[in-house]
């Protein structure tokens, strides 16, 4: 058997909001998990899309971002985008 090369294998403590919510045209199920690991920023997973993605303040005003790493149409992406904007 092969040793593994694990370029890091850490257990660190998070905190784990689920949230499920009705945008304009669709509904939206996350976790947002915060921990130390990304530098402010919080993991959000949509789970009903399958997707996620690093999210910080700066990366809500990045044009695209949200419908790009969420695969939305600009109209729900701007639902997500409201919503994470007093999450994050």
């Amino acid at each position: 058997m092969t040793d593994r090369f694990f370029l890091y294998d850490d257990v660190v403590p998070t905190k784990t909001r689920f949230v499920s919510f009705m945008g304009e045209n669709q509904r939206f199920d996350l976790a947002i998990i915060q921990s130390d690991r990304y530098y402010g920023k919080q993991l959000v997973l949509d789970i009903q899309g399958n997707r996620f993605a690093i999210i910080g303040h700066d990366d809500l005003d990045e044009e695209g971002y949200l419908e790009y790493a969420f695969n939305l149409s600009e109209e729900d992406a701007e639902d997500l985008r409201s919503f994470l904007r007093s999450a994050v």
